[in-house]
This record gives structure tokens, C-alpha cells and sequence, in this order.
């Protein structure tokens, strides 16, 4: 599959503030539209069940999922990416509920999902943060549950 388009190459926003001031404009990742390797995987059908998208931003994957008639929620800790996928949400006539939320703090949503959708997320993380949120996709994701993510990359692999 193809990696994340429009994400930038330089060094990714970590910190809340970061985040909040990059949705006052448009975020170098926000393309608009479902990520297409996302909108592949929901063509094929693998998207299914409850399904939550961390690190949402304006809730397009989680809106993807909304579209095909599945329970989706969405997380993000921008506020203002929030209200942002709120009002696609409402203006695109889809049911799905967004939260401002950290995502290591997933435990705390109390709730199971068959599906988690993570575009751009994971690679974002601190290294100490990494094993909090895969804690966290633990306690939300029950056995045979799926976990998609889609990452870029900083470095070529090739040699």
C-alpha cells in the first residue's frame, strides 16, 4: 500500500499547543478526503464492527466509517480539530461522535472497538509514549479486533 499523502518531511508537532496551532490553519496532513490506502481497506471490506480512529484531527476516517454505516468515534487532543470534524460530521449528515481526548489515555473511554483506524498517529509519539498507547489498544481493541495503521516515513529504506 501506498503511505500517507500530504505529509510533510519536516519534524512532526508533538506537543498539544503544536497541534492546536497548526488547526487554526490546515495541517500539512489534511487532504480533505479519506487517506486512499484507509479508503482501500474500507472498499475491501476489512473496515468493520465499532470502529474508533485515534489521533482523528478532522475526522475523516472516522466520517469513512460513518459513511458505511458502522459505530465510529474519533479521538484527537486538538480541540479545534474536534469542532472541525463535528461540523463535517453535521454537514455531511453522518452520525459518529468525536472526543478531545489523549490517546494514552484509551483505557479511559471504557469502551471496545472491533476496529482502530491510525493514520499518521503512531509515528508521532515519543519512544515512552509508544508502549502507554499500545497499553491503551489493549484495553480497547478485544481479541480478533484490528488495528490499521498507516505511517510515514522519514528515512528510505533503501540501501
Amino acid at each position: 500500500m501506498r503511505g500517507l499523502e500530504g505529509m510533510p518531511a519536516v519534524p512532526r508537532p508533538r506537543r498539544p499547543e503544536d497541534f492546536e496551532l497548526l488547526y487554526k490553519g490546515t495541517p500539512p496532513w489534511e487532504i480533505g478526503r479519506p487517506q486512499p490506502a484507509l479508503l482501500a481497506l474500507a472498499e475491501a471490506g476489512a473496515i468493520g464492527g465499532r470502529v474508533l480512529d485515534v489521533g482523528c484531527g478532522t475526522g475523516e476516517h472516522a466520517l469513512l466509517a460513518a459513511s458505511l454505516g458502522l459505530e465510529a468515534t474519533g479521538i484527537d487532543l486538538a480541540a479545534a480539530a474536534i469542532e472541525r470534524a463535528r461540523e463535517k460530521a453535521a454537514r455531511r449528515g453522518l452520525q459518529a461522535r468525536f472526543v478531545v481526548g489523549s490517546v494514552l489515555d484509551l483505557a479511559e473511554l471504557d469502551e471496545q472497538f472491533d476496529t482502530v483506524l491510525d493514520s499518521g498517529l503512531f509515528h508521532v509519539l515519543k519512544d515512552d509514549d509508544r508502549s502507554v498507547f499500545v497499553a491503551g489498544l489493549r484495553a480497547v481493541v478485544p481479541p480478533g479486533g484490528r488495528y490499521f495503521l498507516l505511517a510515514s516515513a522519514t528515512q528510505s529504506s533503501r540501501r
